[in-house]
């Protein structure tokens, strides 16, 4: 059993953007001390802004693939542009921060004996050729495609993790995230929700890819962050761990609900769809209901009303 204090100090990279941001807040409010470590490439100051006040609360502008040497109990690796506008734009970059990022914080986590979490992502599965997905699926992921710098790179990342705790004993937990929305999503980040939302509220023409049939599972952010703390603070199951809502929507769908919601006449005009696009992402949380006890409780409907009130204040 993990017998240090329950005020622990944790390291959260990314903390400044979306899924960071939230978690950090959660954090604090669970009683730690939280040193939030990002670059600012798809973090914001705006996220963090109303905890740099905080006494238990500190910022640290650093990029992980670069070493750095800190005292923790706990990490969070989060850090990495999730969306394809962002992880293609420098996919080297991409690469290196799911590698040597992960592997500096893997050599952190060993030197001071912490506990680290890697956010591993759905794209692991690439186009799946199962559904929904479960764990034990190793993936259809294309190695030189043009969302190879992120789906290779999450994979690469679990690997170092299990190597590590194989061959030194680091104590890890891997989760894999599956699509998530709310509140603090770029406007420009490409993502299905925020594109519709911040497309619909401008009048613009909503863009659907291929003929809307694909589909995705959204998770809202209070979902996800409960998650990830359930999954740091027990000590049976090392993943790797789907963390999603098995609820299944075609991207026409949402397109249709967000402009319903809205209150928006935009027209929904259709583009090809892009290379290596997923037909079906499901995640199987049968794992995550069974280990932590978890499953989504925030339904679609719910969470976009939360979503879209966001982007009416912040576009």
């Amino acid at each position: 059993m993990d017998d240090r204090p329950a005020r622990k100090r944790i390291l959260v990279t990314g903390g400044a953007g979306f899924i960071g941001s939230h978690l950090c807040e959660r954090l604090i409010k669970d009683g730690h001390d939280i040193l939030c470590l990002d670059n600012f490439f798809t973090g914001r100051r705006d996220n963090i802004i109303h905890l740099l006040d905080n006494p238990r609360f500190e910022l640290i502008r650093h990029d992980i693939i670069e070493p750095i040497l800190l005292e923790v109990d706990q990490i969070y690796n989060l850090a990495c542009p999730a969306s394809p506008v962002h992880y293609q734009y420098n996919p080297a970059k991409t690469i290196k921060t799911n590698v040597m990022g992960t592997l500096n914080m893997l050599g952190l986590a060993k030197r001071v004996n912490a506990r680290i979490l890697q956010a591993s992502t759905s794209e692991v599965y690439g186009d799946p050729k199962i559904h929904p997905q479960r764990e034990g699926y190793w993936g259809n992921v294309n190695p030189i495609g043009p969302r190879a710098c992120y789906d290779e790179g999450k994979r690469c990342a679990e690997t170092l993790m299990f190597s590590y705790h194989k061959q030194n004993g680091v104590d890890i937990r891997v989760v894999r995230i599956f699509n998530t929305y709310g509140p603090r999503m770029l406007e420009n980040d490409g993502r299905v929700v925020s594109n519709f939302i911040v497309q619909a509220l401008r009048g613009n023409e909503i863009t659907v890819y291929g003929e809307g049939s694909q589909t995705r599972s959204f998770c809202y952010i209070d979902d996800l962050v409960e998650g990830l703390v359930r999954m740091m603070g027990q000590d049976e199951c090392i993943g790797p761990l789907n963390l999603g809502n098995p609820g299944e929507f075609t991207i026409l769908e949402l397109a249709q609900k967000v402009r319903d919601m809205t209150g928006s006449k935009a027209k929904v005009v259709f583009k090809p769809l892009p290379p290596d696009d997923p037909v079906q992402r499901q995640p199987d949380i049968s794992l995550a209901m069974e280990r932590l006890s978890w499953h989504p409780t925030v339904e679609l409907q719910e969470g976009l009303k939360k979503t879209i009130e966001y982007f009416k204040k912040s576009i």
